[in-house]
């Protein structure tokens, strides 16, 4: 049996996760919380808590459910203390990518993150489809990279993700650098900044006198109708009054050189600033998140 270590187990993530080894025959979890909200959450779900030194000594495996800010300062306290060949698992690859991970050539760091629930998918269960991060009721995909560690370690840490996942679509392997491109480049700097530029048009459109529900009807289904026309179909049915429209607004909505957030050299500095933000978490080790 695998010994899990799981990291701000009272977190918002450590509590999903916690949820999904709980009572597992395969997996042995001690959970690591030292929040005294995140401890309550715990209790709620009937699951006691240990001592951090204490859950590392024995684990197999580590689970980090904490801050990108904390990883840094957590590896450098417990992997001088985990026994030869722990794996190390964290589930985003800021801190791998940044070089926050302590070095020490006889253990595994293994990292992974989960695609979400699919905007395109086939779930017809109504709670499925209202489970938009996934991992609940949703299927979603889930990306893998081996950080460090023998090769057999992939299929062990892709069989834990494959657990704290669930229920997983696809599975797919990829470098830490690659998931970097992923997130935080694509989906984070590029993707989450459209979206709440688009949320702060359809406020001002709804100031401009636009129902709120019809406002957000119309747009949702719009981009729902536009995401499938320019990555599925390549914009073969998009209007010519619609391709204007776009050529006419980026000149206006983006500035010139807006891709260099996708090179490498931008990316490695947005993770080097996620890694070393300062906040109330930074003087003391707190788990949860």
């Amino acid at each position: 049996m695998t010994t899990i270590a799981l990291m701000g187990a009272g977190g918002q993530m450590g509590m999903r996760i916690a949820c999904k080894l709980k009572g597992r025959s395969d997996y042995n979890t001690l959970y690591v919380e030292i929040g005294e909200e995140g401890k309550k959450n715990l209790a709620g779900l009937g699951l006691s808590v240990i001592p951090q030194d204490k859950a590392i000594e024995q684990a197999d495996v580590v689970i980090l459910a904490v801050p990108d800010r904390l990883i840094g300062p957590i590896c450098s306290d417990i992997v001088p203390k985990i026994k030869s060949g722990t794996m190390i698992m964290g589930l985003d690859p800021a801190a791998g990518y940044a070089g926050m991970l302590p070095d020490r050539k006889d253990i595994t760091y293994f990292i992974t993150h989960p695609c979400h629930a699919p905007m395109f998918g086939d779930e017809t269960d109504p709670e499925a489809q209202q489970d938009f991060f996934g991992g609940d009721k949703a299927k979603q995909s889930i990306v893998c990279a081996l950080h460090q560690g023998p090769e057999e370690d992939y299929a062990k840490g892709e069989a834990i993700a494959r657990v704290i996942y669930a229920p997983v679509l696809h599975s797919y392997r990829v470098t830490t650098e690659q998931m970097a491109i992923l997130e935080p480049a694509l989906v984070e700097t590029l993707g989450l900044t459209c979206v709440y530029v688009m949320k702060e048009a359809m406020d001002e459109a709804v100031r401009m006198g636009v129902p709120e529900t019809v406002a957000r009807d119309f747009l949702f289904s719009h981009l729902r109708c536009m995401m499938g026309e320019v990555f599925l179909l390549e914009g073969s049915m998009l209007s010519e009054g619609a391709k204007l429209a776009v050529a006419e607004a980026k000149k206006q909505i983006f500035q010139p050189g807006w891709m260099n957030i996708m090179k490498i050299e931008s990316i490695k500095e947005s993770v080097r600033k996620i890694t070393h933000a300062s906040g109330p978490y930074t003087t003391r080790f707190q788990h949860s998140e």
